[in-house]
């Protein structure tokens, strides 16, 4: 049996060996693989080259539906909120109760971007000379407007984009001849339909700058490969080379076991060592909790977790199994948002930084669940630059240390391509597949 194969085998069983009613209460979408196992190669001009960035920039982020913003970011009329892609910007506006849209963030006077940043108003106004829109998008007033008499006000409307939603997830897309959100998302609502995306707020919002390319900051949130070496610390309760991946049209899925020791440890700890390991990791406190006789960390794992939903959730919570509760599921939709299923809370949007190609921007948001009729207003962005460490933002807690292992790597990564001599990536047969499945896609739109 070849090493791929035997990989497979390893994780077929994901959810069946650890609960036994996963089977029963699983929706059958979320059984699948059908992706070749066989190593590939990609070329490594297609993440350092400045002609690839401004084929992305014609091809892709001009025509692709892409994350911009949350529902509960515009929950008022008149509430809007800024979305760029590299020299692109979009403002995204509630403009009735019920109704969103999206228009180019820009000025049809002069040129001077028309909102600088989120904001709340029933209009649009240039701060340069007050040319004024409605909501809709409409000319509102213009200033000496004999001036451009030769102008209909139809030549006065702002250029309008693509607007739809999934579970309180708005999107845009740039091309009036994309076909629909739903069209492209495809079977990803099925997946999701237990965890009720919709019903969360953004309690954290940290937007990190890299000096990498924004397809490299991406890949490293793609697998589970990197870390036994990259996160060492985790090897006790995470183990990373058990995944199982998973692909599915435009999206594809990971899921991570948690609260079981890394198979490349040569000893073998107990159930106690396993949950001091991993609640140490992931809330920053002395460990206070014992595991009893007979009973694993993953069992106290999934009752701390039970537990702190209940009080938000009520009974719902005794839905879902054993692996909701406690292991790590995290899809990417192409081309770069990343929701994390079940109630890991995480979401990620990986763009490039301003109109660069050698720097990113990675935005991690918590979606937390709230008690029915008591929704939080969503966390403002706080900013890490370059050179500062996400652990010292103030907002993420003890999850920032594991993002700044990631982060060391991938300057360093940018840097190893644009000085090798070689023309390709070498990626591997099944534990990188979600990582092969994004770049067959980008082949496809960016020839």
């Amino acid at each position: 049996m070849n090493i791929a194969a035997r990989d497979i085998t390893k994780v077929r069983k994901f959810a069946e060996l650890l609960d036994p009613n996963a089977q029963e209460r699983t929706p059958e979408i979320c059984k699948h693989s059908p992706m070749t196992f066989e190593p590939s190669e990609i070329p490594i001009e297609r993440v350092i080259s400045r002609r690839v960035h401004e084929a992305e920039k014609r091809d892709l982020w001009s025509r692709v539906w892409q994350f911009a913003c949350r529902e509960e970011h515009i929950p008022n009329v008149g509430d809007q909120y800024v979305y760029d892609i590299c020299n692109r910007s979009y403002v995204v506006v509630r403009s009735a109760p019920d109704r969103i849209q999206a228009f180019e963030n820009v000025c049809l006077h002069r040129g001077r971007r028309l909102v600088d940043g989120p904001a709340c108003a029933q209009q649009m106004k240039c701060p340069y000379h007050s040319f004024t829109w409605n909501l809709d998008g409409s000319l509102k007033s213009a200033p000496s407007g004999r001036e451009f008499l030769g102008r209909s006000r139809d030549d006065w409307k702002l250029p309008e984009v693509l607007v739809d939603s999934w579970e309180g997830f708005i999107f845009i897309n740039p091309d009036p001849a994309a076909g629909s959100l739903a069209s492209f998302i495809g079977e990803l609502p099925k997946h999701f339909a237990r965890w009720g995306m919709r019903d969360r707020y953004v309690s954290v919002h940290v937007a990190k700058k890299i000096r990498c390319n924004w397809k490299l900051a991406q890949e490293a949130f793609m697998e589970a490969f990197h870390v036994s070496t990259t996160h060492p610390q985790s090897l006790l309760s995470t183990g990373g080379e058990q995944s199982q991946y998973d692909v599915f049209g435009n999206f594809s899925r990971a899921m991570t076991n948690y609260g079981l020791p890394s198979t490349i440890i040569d000893w073998t700890p107990d159930e106690q060592d396993i949950l001091d390991n991993a609640v140490e990791r992931t809330i920053d406190k002395e460990q206070l909790l014992k595991v009893e006789d007979g009973v694993t960390a993953r069992d106290v794992l999934e009752a701390g977790q039970r537990a702190r939903l209940r009080e938000l959730l009520g009974d719902k919570v005794d839905d879902f199994t054993s692996n909701e509760m406690v292991d790590f599921y995290y899809y990417t939709l192409f081309p770069n948002f990343h929701p994390w299923g079940a109630f890991n809370e995480l979401v990620y949007r990986i763009r490039p930084h301003e109109d660069d190609h050698r720097t990113s921007v990675m935005e991690i948001l918590l979606l937390s669940p709230f008690k029915q009729g008591e929704r939080p207003p969503p966390a403002p962005v706080s900013w890490v630059d370059f050179d500062d460490a996400v652990a010292d933002d103030p907002t993420i807690g003890a999850l920032g240390r594991v993002f700044d292992q990631d982060m060391f790597n991938l300057p360093q990564q940018q840097l190893g391509l644009e000085a090798t001599s070689r023309k390709t990536i070498i990626l591997a047969a099944y534990q990188e597949m979600k990582i092969r499945h994004f770049y067959e896609l980008h082949k496809k739109w960016v020839g």
